[in-house]
Parts: C-alpha cells; structure tokens; sequence
C-alpha cells in the first residue's frame, strides 16, 4: 500500500480534460492507497460551499466515492481555494487540515504545507494572503451574493495572472530560509509541499543531519502524484492521454 500527495491540480469547468484526468485518478491510483492528500489549490476557484459544490458536482461526487470506500481523503487550503468549508467535507467525505500539518507516514515524521508561505521574497503576496486569510475579510466575502463573489475571485486571478508576469522567477520560489526555519520550528527534517508547480526532490543538510524537501507538480500538461510507501518515495506523472 502507498501514501498518495498532490496539489495544484487548479480545477474548473474550462479544463474538463483534466477534471476527467483526476477523475480517473481517484477511481483508480487512489483506491489502491492508504491514503491521499491534497496539499492545496485542488480548484481554480473556490467562492463558497454554497456556490461552489454544485459547480464542482462531478468531482465532490468522485471524492465522495472514494472516501466512502474507506480511503481517507485530507485535504489542505491553498492559495485558490481557501474558503472551503464544513459544506465541502460534508459533501465529499473529506477532511479538511490546518496548514502546516505533521504527519508520521512509514515511521518518518513530515512537515505538510501548501508552500506560498515559505515564498517570503514575494513581500506582495504575503500582504495579499494575510488579508484574505483573516476570518472577518473571509466573514464579508461570503455574505456576499455569489455573483459578486465569483467577479472579485476573477478580478483577483487577473490581477495575479498579470503581477506574476512582471516578477522574477526566483521571488516566487521558495526561501531557502524560511524552509529552514519551519522544519526546524516543527523539529522535523522532512517537507512536502506544493504551490511553486516546481517538482523536484530536493536533499540538504540541516543542523547537521540529512533532510529532505519534495515539490509536487501541478495538474496543467498532465497529471502528478508523489507516492511513498515504507522503503521511499517517487514522484509518479500521469499524462492526459493514456
């Protein structure tokens, strides 16, 4: 058996091809694991369990087989889907997990996180998810009607689409430093994360002894799982057409 993580698989109804290709993931890879997790940005979008469920009908319903099944599913708020809510888990039959998360796969304690939090050279960002993390700006947008929600979430993917053009690549990459301090700060030497859409397996010393960060990759050309079982872990492609 295996631990399946992905992320940023950034979801909607103008990608179907690849609503199908996780689809056929879940009905598939996931039914064989002990366990998936999705480390954030699981949709594009995500305005509201009351709006968005219906929307995502499809996928809810797929995560719903699965974990009825008996495969739990656990899943992380990311940087485009961050107000999902009780609606979400009691629609799918996931659970929702604070980010950062630890866990202990295969006797191997793991630092879990989206990752935009250790992108600390981009000072916009920060600013920008600390206001729309902040439960009274999360408490105004949801007392919004849905369509209003859904236009300020596509002004907001405009204006990130057009500021991550002008920015260097290397300031929306994680900090060496700050991945540093979060592993030392949980007393951990391992680290799976998303968001970069930067896969990699990444070893580095830490206060002297042998650590280890994963990147998941994204879900846009084709599909990516990163599967560990007790003797490690590979990061698995899973291309469009199979």
């Amino acid at each position: 058996m295996s631990t399946l993580f992905i992320s940023d698989l950034h979801l909607s109804t103008e990608r179907p091809e690849m609503n199908e290709l996780f689809l056929d993931f879940l009905d598939k890879e996931a039914t064989k694991a002990d366990a998936l997790y999705i480390l954030g940005d699981l949709f594009e979008v995500w305005i509201g369990d009351d709006a968005s469920v219906a929307e995502h009908d499809r996928v809810v319903k797929g995560l719903l087989r699965l974990t009825t099944s008996g495969i739990p599913v656990y899943v992380m708020h990311g940087n485009r889907d961050f107000l999902m809510g009780r609606g979400f888990e009691q629609a799918s039959g996931c659970q929702l997990i604070p980010d950062p998360t630890i866990i202990n796969p295969y006797g191997t304690p793991t630092l879990l996180m989206h990752g935009d939090t250790l992108c600390t050279d981009d000072v916009e960002y920060q600013r920008f998810r600390a206001q729309v993390r902040d439960p009274r700006w999360q408490q105004q947008m949801l007392a919004l009607p849905a369509e209003q929600r859904a236009a300020i979430a596509k002004k907001y993917r405009n204006e990130s689409r057009e500021q991550s053009r002008q920015k260097a690549e290397e300031i929306m990459d994680v900090n060496p430093q700050a991945v540093e301090r979060a592993l030392h700060e949980h007393g951990v030497y391992h680290l799976i994360h998303g968001h970069t859409h930067r896969p990699g397996i990444h070893d580095f010393t830490l206060n002297g002894k042998p650590a280890r960060r994963i990147v998941l990759g994204d879900w846009y050309e084709r599909g990516s799982a990163l599967v560990c079982i007790s003797s490690g872990c590979w990061l698995q492609p899973y291309p469009l057409h199979r």
